[in-house]
């Protein structure tokens, strides 16, 4: 069943490959493409990840080749997940097509094809909870003996490390899944906490030591803090008797009020200030200490300016319903057209690698189809249940609690310890409503329809 699950999502994952060939790309494609081809290595993207670009396109000189076997390692685990959620009685018959729709689906299935760090993220979240149905599956079928077998502790080592790399902010959502673990599987705890902490170490490690010895620079204090300053431009907007002519002075020295007063009206986006061109990124950095201490001073007077600001930011991964267009805070989904400018980033267009960044669809009808596809499922009367991770967050956490309390076995609970860590750490530090973010949820909370079956059977 595995191999049949595998390969029918193959099948339809070489479909969105061949229609979206090399592979669809935004904005950051273009900027991983630069920074790996010019040795501008940084540490803003992920740096595997960017590993990853750079091999492949010395080796083929293209992305086809790193956007096709992103497509065969989500197959692998669509397959192996639905093989894991054989342990909780779950059929194959009804695992199967919901891991199928996950190709088949456009959201989903074209999401895969993306030059984007966000795809292995999301296939190391995918494969940390089918590793997580697994154990939990031998815990509520009497089969636990207080051990992971050696290709379980292999494969959530795997997915762990992946998450934590693949995603600068990513060891908060594996340190949530393995203590959502750690709790539901005695016998094992040493193990896991171990585990958890080894790869998180090894992620600190590599960020805070390797990198800069590597060479790969570390991003300015400016970008690292721009949601501060976003705090602060939306707290400014709303409540601007906070601020002490002090205050006032030292944001002038970073852009002009006026600039920040209109970027605090929109809460939902960062980029509104960090990518105003009256920013002055030199200053922000020299600044950042000062400005990191009023932030910090605004959140202990007023924090529920701070903490609206962030839940604002984080509108995607909390409400089921998008925001108003007006302010950007529709489901940002990103195109199937790869613009000639190439979202004006200038640097990249004199490099030899510029040709590699342009469609080149290996059938026109099959693109056609694709695009048609993908536009039809952007209709905005369903954007909250095609495109919003809140959605299927709040699904999975019903069905995993319905199960739990059908087969009277608690621990089951920790089955939703993916989605909720991922939920949590969007909630913590978000940017903007960009679907990619919370796309592993969508892929969760789709597997987890194939437990309602099970419920029923529970039931009887």
């Amino acid at each position: 069943m595995p191999l049949a699950v595998f390969l029918s999502c193959q099948a339809c994952y070489l479909l969105w490959w061949a229609a979206f060939h090399p592979g669809l790309m935004s904005m950051d494609s273009v900027v991983y493409t630069w920074q790996v081809t010019t040795d501008h290595w940084r540490s803003d993207h992920s740096v595997l990840y960017n590993s990853l670009v750079w091999l492949t396109l010395n080796i083929t000189g293209d992305f086809a080749a790193l956007t096709l076997l992103q497509t065969v390692a989500m197959s692998a685990v669509l397959g192996y997940t639905c093989a894991s959620l054989r342990t909780l009685g779950v059929r194959g018959r009804w695992s199967a097509p919901a891991a199928v729709a996950c190709a088949a689906a456009p959201p989903l299935g074209s999401f895969t094809v993306f030059v984007w760090k966000d795809v292995p993220f999301t296939i190391c979240a995918v494969l940390v909870f089918a590793v997580s149905v697994r154990l939990l599956g031998r815990r509520s079928n009497g089969t636990w003996n207080g051990r992971l077998h050696s290709s379980e502790l292999l494969l959530l080592c795997a997915g762990l490390l992946g998450v934590d790399l693949f995603r600068n902010n990513g060891f908060p959502m594996s340190v949530i899944a393995s203590l959502a673990l750690l709790l539901a599987l005695p016998g094992a705890r040493r193990m896991i906490a171990g585990l958890a902490a080894a790869t998180t170490a090894l992620t600190l490690l590599l960020m805070l030591v390797v990198y800069p010895a590597a060479g790969v620079e570390q991003p300015s204090k400016a970008f690292i803090y721009n949601l501060h300053y976003a705090d602060l431009a939306v707290t400014f907007a709303q409540a601007p008797g906070l601020f002490t002519p002090d205050d006032l002075r030292l944001m002038a020295g970073v852009a002009p009020l006026s600039i920040w007063q209109g970027a605090g009206t929109n809460c939902y986006v960062s980029d509104v200030l960090y990518y105003s061109p009256s920013l002055d990124r030199a200053a922000a950095d020299r600044l950042t200490e000062p400005l990191v201490r009023l932030w910090w001073r605004v959140l202990r007077t007023s924090p529920q300016q701070i903490f609206g600001a962030r839940l604002c930011r984080a509108h995607i991964a909390w409400a089921v319903f998008p925001g108003p267009r007006g302010m950007s805070a529709r489901t940002w989904t990103y195109g199937t057209s790869i613009p000639a400018d190439l979202w004006g980033f200038r640097p990249i267009q004199d490099s030899p690698y510029r040709p590699v960044l342009t469609a080149r669809p290996l059938s026109r009808t099959l693109n056609h189809a694709a695009t048609f596809g993908r536009s039809a499922f952007r209709v905005p009367q369903l954007e909250w249940l095609f495109w919003r991770g809140a959605t299927w967050c709040y699904a999975t956490y019903a069905l995993v609690a319905l199960l739990a309390r059908a087969r009277r076995c608690r621990p089951l609970l920790a089955l939703a310890g993916v989605t909720l860590g991922v939920q949590l750490t969007v909630l913590a530090a978000n940017p903007a409503p960009s679907f990619r973010y919370m796309a592993a949820p969508l892929f969760i909370g789709v597997l987890c329809l194939s437990l309602i079956p099970a419920l029923r059977a529970s039931a009887r």
